[in-house]
């Protein structure tokens, strides 16, 4: 069964950046996984990163400490199996 979730989602404008922040997020043992790009979101990049909306604040200053350049943060309903 699938149901609508609200979730917290990261554009990129590169493939490179969205990896390297796959990368430095797992390093830094955040919850989340790179998902193919919402079609509710336009970016240049084809990846984002999905993760809980509790998480904001702590993804976004691991971007910060990792360098990572995000192009966008959305929160977005998505669906998820249950």
């Amino acid at each position: 069964m699938r149901e609508r979730v609200k979730r917290l989602v990261l554009s990129f404008s590169t493939t490179t950046q969205a990896m390297a922040a796959e990368q430095w997020f797992q390093r830094k043992n955040l919850p989340g996984r790179l998902i193919p790009l919402s079609g509710s979101i336009s970016a240049e990049c084809g990846l984002a990163w999905c993760t809980e909306i509790e998480q904001k604040r702590t993804v976004e200053q691991a971007a910060k400490e990792g360098a990572i350049q995000i192009q966008g943060i959305h929160e977005v309903m998505l669906y998820e199996r249950k």
